[in-house]
């Protein structure tokens, strides 16, 4: 029996009847992933298991500086056959990391391979991969077919045109690739320099002078507009906690002025910009009917020299420890306040914070629709079996599991579309388990319409993007 097989992950028979019959078959709705847009929309052909496997991906940069591999293997000048030798060789390493999991899903998933990836097999893996990326089946718009991909939401910024996304709307492809809006960088004025620039681009992409605030906001919810107008429903944003420092108009332009002017902005006055602006934007989605993430939680950028040296999104983030429940609770409360309250999805990246998180969304339920606030997936360090378990039992004591919207990839790889069967399989196994230990009712049409709903109806409903069926 190879190590990836039908069964696997699924410890008891209820497990295997509900993946079998109501889990495995369903699409996938990736509502948030990291994938570069312009790779799908034109079709893009890798030459190599290293391109589309280890291009981008920091999970396997981190283990392989983890297992001694200089960075020469890992983002330096190393061909592209050397870094996935590399690789090979630290796959073995990787037991009891979800990494090991993964790996294997993949291999065998998009190639039908069920050899372990180690330096003994890596020449013919390597060899065998080659071969199929190189046919007409493993072009980018080809693997989500394949992979039965409905949905395809990926995470950029207010200035970027969405040119891929026009471009690949037209192709008539059966999967939707849709927008989500990250102004992130609307928030950096404690980085003058840098915010600057942006705003520079955003006057751009808006086709406007930005000489004030008033005009900044202006040009803000043009771009929000123009999004909406792309099929986007979706915005997204990576904080450490939310800001509720909450703060005038005026106070926020004149934070917004001296920002301008290249001046030192003070941590209380940068809370209180980031604080209005995140009220700006919920409002702006409240009215256009948008989903809003909170991806919160993680410690960005902590090696200075590598970050220096390598740049952001290269594997030295880790999980914070930031406290999280008065500041979400206020920022949810404001828009709850103002009536204008959207829907909202929240991660959290500390485990320590999952029954906070999974109790907050409680407060907020206002009976419009169901499961109108969201506890997220298991997210990032989190989205492996345990993590996901995790999650899983939180929003189950404190919330309604049956109406969660299910995984995400939030992957910059293309190969990543198995965790969506990673996590199917670990949710059956998990109600699995309570059904044979006589904790839920064997009740087929209940429990087996709970999970086919997780895994897909429910995103889709919740979602309600254009033309999606």
């Amino acid at each position: 029996m190879s190590f990836i097989h039908d069964d696997f992950l699924l410890g008891n028979k209820p497990a295997r009847r509900l993946y079998h019959k109501f889990a495995e078959n369903e699409p996938i709705f990736d509502y948030h992933c990291h994938i570069p847009p312009k790779d799908i929309a034109e079709n893009r052909q890798f030459k190599n298991l290293f391109e589309i496997w280890l291009e981008g991906d920091h999970y396997k940069w981190r283990a392989m500086r983890s297992n001694g591999v200089a960075e020469k293997f890992v983002t330096g000048n190393a061909t592209p056959e050397e870094k996935f030798n590399a690789w090979a060789a630290t796959v073995p390493h990787t037991l009891r990391n979800p990494l090991y999991h993964w790996t294997h899903m993949e291999l065998k998933r998009y190639f039908g391979i069920n050899d372990l990836l180690s330096e003994k097999t890596a020449a013919k893996i390597w060899k065998q991969a080659n071969a199929k990326l190189a046919t007409a089946a493993f072009t980018t718009q080809s693997l989500l077919k394949k992979m039965k991909v409905k949905v395809v939401g990926t995470t950029d910024d207010p200035v970027d045109d969405l040119r891929y996304h026009r471009a690949f709307a037209k192709t008539n492809h059966p999967t939707k690739m849709l927008p989500a809006f990250r102004p992130d960088k609307a928030l950096t004025v404690n980085q003058p320099a840098g915010f600057n620039k942006w705003v520079d681009l955003l006057a751009a992409a808006a086709n406007t002078e930005i000489g004030n605030f008033g005009t900044f906001v202006s040009a803000l919810e043009k771009r929000h507009e123009y999004f909406h107008s792309q099929g986007c429903r979706l915005s997204d944003h990576g904080l450490e906690h939310c800001f509720a420092d909450f703060c005038s108009e005026k106070v926020a332009a004149g934070i917004f002025d001296k920002a301008r002017k290249g001046q030192e902005v003070s941590t209380l006055e940068h809370s209180q910009f980031a604080s209005f602006m995140m009220v700006f934007f919920g409002h702006l989605d409240a009215k256009r009917g948008w989903t809003k993430q909170l991806h919160l939680g993680a410690l960005r950028n902590n090696n200075i020299r590598l970050l220096t040296q390598l740049g952001p999104d290269t594997g030295f983030d880790s999980i914070g420890d930031f406290p999280q429940a008065k500041t979400l609770s206020a920022y949810l409360n404001k828009l709850d306040s103002d009536n204008l309250l959207p829907k909202t999805i929240i991660y959290n990246l500390n485990p320590a914070d999952n029954y906070v998180f999974a109790a907050m969304i409680g407060n907020f339920q206002d009976g419009t629709i169901p499961g109108k606030i969201q506890y997220g997936s298991g997210w990032w360090f989190l989205d492996q079996k345990e993590g996901m378990e995790w999650q899983i039992n939180a929003l189950s004591q404190l919330g309604l599991l049956s109406r969660f919207i299910g995984m995400i990839t939030d992957s910059r790889s293309f190969m990543s579309y198995p965790r969506h069967e990673y996590f199917r399989r670990t949710l059956c196994n998990l109600i699995g388990r309570d059904i044979k230990n006589g904790l839920i009712t064997d009740d087929e049409d209940l429990v087996g319409s709970m999970i086919k709903n997780i895994c897909y109806a429910n995103a889709k409903n919740y979602m309600a993007f254009p033309g999606i069926k």
